[in-house]
């Protein structure tokens, strides 16, 4: 289950995959292929089976699929980056781990969206746009918290270098092939990040 569909799912509870999800799910692929501009809502529609009224029902446009797909991301990885670092308050170094496989897991199951996020973004109307580069800084806020409490004496700001510096490596997924299989990359992508993030800062 992709982070847009887990935030739109009651908590504890099995959702099956609605058919705007399944819809929504094919217009990332595409764009994430061949670029925002590179895809037409007749594209969509014909890979998705769909025809043109009965797409529209579902989505004004290939915006409103964007913020669709984009904004509820950024609110699941907020969402589920505070829940970790709540949970692992008391233990830094159980806090880093915790937010590791929580976005590694994400950006395994999501290597589209990650490239929406990467070279579509600036399609967004402003208001969308503005509100996800917020929850995105808060996210990357709940990293900073636990990182300055890992390493005594460490700055804000360069906390926010590793964090990103993290991010660079988790997110690397839509740019690795096939010939490691899943569990073997989200180990390898959980190793490099939790020692390049427990490694000592040097002033």
């Amino acid at each position: 289950m992709t982070v847009e569909q887990q935030t739109r799912a009651a908590p504890g509870r099995s959702r099956r995959r609605s058919r705007r999800d399944e819809i929504l799910g094919i217009a990332v692929g595409l764009f994430a292929a061949r670029g925002y501009h590179g895809v037409s809502m007749d594209d969509i529609g014909a890979a998705a089976g769909v025809t043109g009224p009965a797409l529209y029902h579902h989505f004004a446009g290939k915006e409103a699929m964007l913020v669709a797909a984009l904004v509820p991301v950024s609110e699941g990885l907020l969402a589920g980056g505070r829940e970790r670092a709540l949970r692992h308050a008391e233990d830094p170094r159980a806090a880093v781990e915790s937010l590791i496989t929580f976005h590694v897991e994400f950006a395994l199951a999501n290597p589209a969206v990650i490239a929406l996020h990467l070279h579509e973004l600036d399609r967004l109307p402003e208001e969308p746009r503005r509100e996800i580069r917020r929850l995105q800084r808060l996210y990357v806020e709940e990293w900073v918290r636990v990182l300055t409490a890992l390493h005594a004496g460490l700055p804000a700001e360069e906390a926010r270098v590793l964090a990103h510096a993290a991010f660079g490596l988790m997110n690397s997924t839509p740019f690795l092939g096939g010939e490691v299989d899943r569990r073997r990359r989200a180990e390898l992508l959980r190793a490099a990040t939790l020692a390049a993030l427990l490694a000592s800062p040097q002033s």
